[in-house]
């Protein structure tokens, strides 16, 4: 995998999630120190999805962030161009819809989805701002968009502290518990390339949503932004 900047091959972005699907989540656990599923959880809290509506959970990858929608007994599609993931989650929770899909392409109709999420995910696609605009085509009038993404920590030292842990503490560890530890430098890598908080809720708005705002977590190691598709209230 070539070192990561803005402008990625799917196909080699697939590939890689595919060879560290069945450690995934695990790794992901040890990488995060524990936060992921705080994380997650307060994803699913800022989605605030009832029974009775459809969620679509983008680049789901193993259906780890579909699980609590599903759960609660709400509609959820989790959704990923890594096959490689998708088998893996199919086969732990075979009553959750998976479905292989383009972020930037996206296999569903106008206005399918009371709530559209994507997390840890949006970094990764090669266009991003396309992927937004997708989510919003398939997300009714009223609904909600709610992105958790790393993000830029809002306090100078830290931020320092931080990216020293990306490029030299993460490989290290990522060898002793991944697969393929490659992969792990390029997604430390891809965090470093990413816009901060200010410049994603601009690609939000630019993409028709309104109402944007975000909420720091862990410092702003990582970022919930939240916002709603104009013209309703999504049923």
């Amino acid at each position: 995998m070539k070192r990561a900047t803005l402008e990625k091959r799917p196909d080699e972005v697939a590939a890689m999630f595919d060879e560290v699907a069945p450690k995934y989540d695990i790794v992901n656990d040890v990488l995060s120190l524990g936060q992921t599923r705080r994380w997650r959880r307060l994803v699913v809290e800022a989605v605030g999805a009832r029974r009775g509506q459809r969620v679509l959970d983008l680049a789901a990858g193993t259906g780890t962030s579909s699980e609590p929608y599903a759960d609660a007994g709400i509609g959820v599609v989790a959704c990923d161009f890594s096959l490689g993931m998708l088998t893996v989650g199919k086969r732990r929770r075979p009553d959750i819809d998976f479905v292989a899909g383009d972020a930037t392409n996206l296999p569903f109709a106008d206005e399918s989805f009371d709530a559209a999420t994507i997390s840890f995910g949006l970094r990764n696609v090669n266009e991003p701002q396309k992927a937004l605009e997708e989510m919003y085509r398939v997300t009714k009038p009223g609904g909600t968009l709610v992105i958790a993404e790393f993000s830029s920590p809002v306090v100078p030292v830290w931020r320092t502290m931080y990216t020293e842990y990306l490029m030299r503490a993460l490989p290290p560890i990522a060898r002793k518990v991944a697969s393929n530890p490659d992969a792990y430098v390029y997604l430390a890598e891809s965090i470093r390339a990413w816009p901060d908080q200010d410049g994603l809720a601009a690609w939000i708005s630019a993409a028709g949503w309104q109402d944007v705002a975000y909420r720091n977590l862990s410092g702003g190691i990582v970022a919930i932004h939240r916002a709603v598709k104009p013209g309703g209230t999504a049923g």
